[in-house]
């Protein structure tokens, strides 16, 4: 048998590909090399714009349900938060979850449309062809090879797919060590960080009566990360730098981090593709890997499902390089600033940290910027990724929102109140919206309708593919005011639009 895409590795990364994948009817294997879910949970936090991902296939409601929302993100553990209720989203806030509640949510998912997931099955090696891929597999019961048209390395910073395909992973060797701990605390603190010439931890509240405590001290910083962390560890950093443990009890599990930062020279090699861990790896600070990951595997499924159908040439998978490998590449500049302002402690850090926490409370818009870049709202991609020739030129001058990410627009008229659940079956969606405030009559067979449909077409690579709805919008967004014709892509960016005026 011959598969469509086999994935390697069932963390969230792995998980949400495959659901995409499934969804449009993309036969996929999905391969983990441990025998069951780990305890422990790595990430704690969905970003804003992660939850928008889950809301668009109609998702987020168990996730904001279980999870405790927290209004602000934090860079580089500064006491001064980024405000994120300002955002322009649903989810003005940052998601406390485990990781391992954000996989079994998903394992749900990719069940409910058919898919699996072979436990204790590891990837040991991938060989290409002209027109496809083997994976040889060991499992419980020996080894055996899967043949499959496209395989995605899911399988974190050690991957075996990128090294097997001999993508290099250029980067720096961890130089900082930082330490976490889920424990007890009996008499918490009341602010979420505390920091001092000493060194500095966050603490994070755990719906299950748990704190997670992680940060890093001068004494810290030096110890390897493969060097176990002990219950003792943990109280004396966290007392050095706070004069208390808080009455620290109960410990859950004890780990330490690097500041290792590595990206993968190209994200597409042939018929093997890199998402999450397997692309990018780098320092825990501000909670963004697991959301880069998801964010990686919305963007590439679609496009992935595209080429298994035939809906579209294998060069669209191209364009994931060109979206996300830039993303990839500021995220890694973004932990490797906030290293240097929250895991250094010399005189020079400290007054670093002081006057850019000035700037972040006496400036709006830098605040604003910040949390901005750190939610993952301001990602654009330029061009748009499967845009047809002359696709984001609008007639009547202004700028394009191609490539911009689509807001969950209020709709009135349509089949759903807003933009996001009308992508729950993962089609584009083609808006064709009235002039102010206005109803869209008429706008559906109005001047331009026909071309705007041709030119979506060309973009969907199918009429099947497209959903087309006629609404008045409700909401107010950046950038969307006189628009006249947008077609949003799978992944709720835009791949085209015109104005009114250019009617």
């Amino acid at each position: 048998m011959v598969n469509d895409v086999v994935v390697v590795g069932a963390g969230p990364v792995g998980l949400l590909l495959a659901a995409e994948l499934r969804l449009v009817g993309v036969d996929v294997t999905v391969i983990e090399r441990a025998a069951a879910r780990s305890p422990h949970s790595k990430a704690l936090t969905l970003h804003p714009r992660s939850l928008e991902v889950l809301a668009m296939r109609g998702l987020a409601g168990p996730f904001v349900r279980e999870g405790v929302p927290m209004p602000t993100g934090h860079y580089g553990g500064l006491p001064v938060r980024l405000d994120f209720s300002v955002l322009d989203t649903r989810f003005p806030y940052t998601l406390v979850l485990p990781q391992l509640r954000t996989e079994r949510l998903l394992e749900e998912r990719l069940r409910e449309l058919g898919g699996e997931i072979r436990w204790q099955h590891r990837a040991l090696e991938v060989r290409q062809e002209a027109d496809g891929a083997e994976v040889d597999v060991a499992g419980p019961d020996g080894t055996y090879t899967l043949r499959a048209a496209w395989v995605v390395g899911c399988d974190g910073a050690g991957s075996t797919v990128r090294s097997s395909a001999g993508i290099d992973f250029p980067g720096t060797r961890a130089t900082t060590t930082g330490f976490l701990g889920d424990v007890v605390l009996d008499a918490p603190p009341s602010a979420p960080s505390v920091d001092n010439e000493h060194g500095g931890f966050l603490v994070v509240p755990l719906a299950d009566g748990h704190h997670r405590i992680a940060g890093t001290t001068g004494e810290s910083l030096a110890i390897p990360a493969d060097q176990p962390l002990t219950f003792e560890e943990l109280r004396g950093y966290v007392r050095q730098v706070a004069g208390t443990d808080f009455g620290m009890r109960a410990p859950r599990w004890l780990s330490r981090f690097g500041n290792a930062s590595r990206q993968a020279a190209r994200y597409r090699d042939g018929r093997v593709l890199l998402a999450g861990d397997a692309a990018h790896m780098h320092m825990p600070m501000g909670g963004q890997g697991l959301n880069v990951g998801l964010q990686d595997a919305f963007n590439l499924g679609w496009k992935l499902a595209a080429v298994c159908q035939g809906r579209a040439p294998e060069g669209l998978l191209d364009t994931y390089h060109a979206e996300r490998h830039p993303v990839g590449a500021t995220l890694l500049e973004s932990t490797q600033a906030q290293t240097v302002l929250g895991a250094t402690y010399t005189a020079d850090a400290r007054a670093l940290r002081s006057v850019f926490g000035r700037l972040l409370a006496a400036h709006p818009a830098v605040n604003r910027q910040f949390a901005g870049e750190l939610s993952a709202l301001d990602v654009a991609y330029h061009p748009a990724a499967g845009e047809a020739a002359g696709a984001g030129e609008r007639g009547g001058g202004g700028h394009s929102l191609a490539g911009t990410r689509a807001p969950d627009l209020g709709l009135d008229g349509a089949p759903e109140p807003s933009l996001y659940p009308l992508l729950a079956d993962g089609r584009f969606v083609l808006l064709l919206l009235g002039p102010g405030g206005d109803a869209a009559r008429g706008t559906a067979d109005g001047p331009g309708a026909a071309d705007a449909r041709a030119a979506a077409e060309a973009i969907a690579g199918s009429p099947d593919r497209i959903r087309t709805v006629t609404a008045r919008p409700t909401t107010t967004h950046d950038g969307w005011a006189g628009r006249s014709t947008v077609l949003v892509r799978p992944d709720g960016h835009v791949a085209w639009d015109a104005a009114l005026s250019s009617r």
